[in-house]
């Protein structure tokens, strides 16, 4: 379960969110704005990138201000561009990589990147360099590295916007297969066929909460 309660944010130019409430228990949640709309820093303030000016956010339970680590260890979080998270040299220290913080054992190490390697079809680049993988291995790489430390709860922010059809398709599939209540925030409304709840935001503000094609066509509607 995700909380909003009256949340607002604002950088000091300008209010970005303003009193935003929403309880988020579905499996698949898609948020849909325009540019400047909001919707990144709500994906933001889910594992506490950013906190809230007021209100809270809290993720089963656990405060993004007061119970940060405890957040981070739950919410797994996917940028748009793969390369912000791409750390390491090669793609199988790029996965073990994100493992440091468990201090797990060697063998255990081994063993969950070679499961990752082998679940996201990249065994065959595990020596290779991370950083010249195509774009669709890169963002294959970025969401394993994230999945790999088992969170209970994705955020996506846009994660298909750089990718070309058939991997936009791969990715979609991969969510699709998820055990993790998944946040996506996205501008590909097709990407959101299927999910369970789809949040409008527009100014700062919620103002649509629906199923897919009622939220989708209100946003269709305010854009014109």
């Amino acid at each position: 379960m995700i909380e909003f309660d009256r949340v607002s944010f604002s950088y000091p130019q300008r209010p970005v969110l303003r009193e935003v409430s929403l309880s988020l228990s579905e499996k698949r949640i898609g948020i849909i704005g325009g540019n400047g709309s909001g919707k990144s820093t709500l994906a933001r303030l889910v594992n506490g990138l950013v906190v809230p000016t007021r209100g809270t956010v809290a993720v089963n339970g656990h405060d993004t201000r007061r119970d940060l680590d405890r957040v981070r260890r739950t919410v797994g979080f996917v940028f748009q561009d793969p390369d912000l998270q791409i750390i390491m040299p090669t793609v199988a220290e790029d996965l073990a990589f994100s493992l440091r913080p468990l201090k797990l054992p060697k063998a255990e190490v081994a063993r969950l990147v070679e499961a990752q390697l082998d679940r996201h079809g990249l065994l065959a680049h595990r020596d290779h360099p991370a950083h010249l993988l195509s774009g669709g291995q890169k963002q294959l790489l970025a969401i394993a590295s994230v999945l790999i430390t088992g969170p209970s709860v994705l955020v996506m922010d846009e994660p298909t916007t750089l990718l070309d059809l058939r991997n936009r398709r791969a990715v979609m599939r991969l969510v699709e297969g998820l055990p993790q209540q998944v946040l996506l925030v996205t501008h590909d409304l097709e990407t959101l066929e299927g999910f369970d709840r789809v949040v409008v935001i527009d100014d700062g503000r919620v103002v649509a909460d629906a199923s897919p094609a009622e939220a989708i066509g209100a946003y269709r509607a305010l854009v014109g």
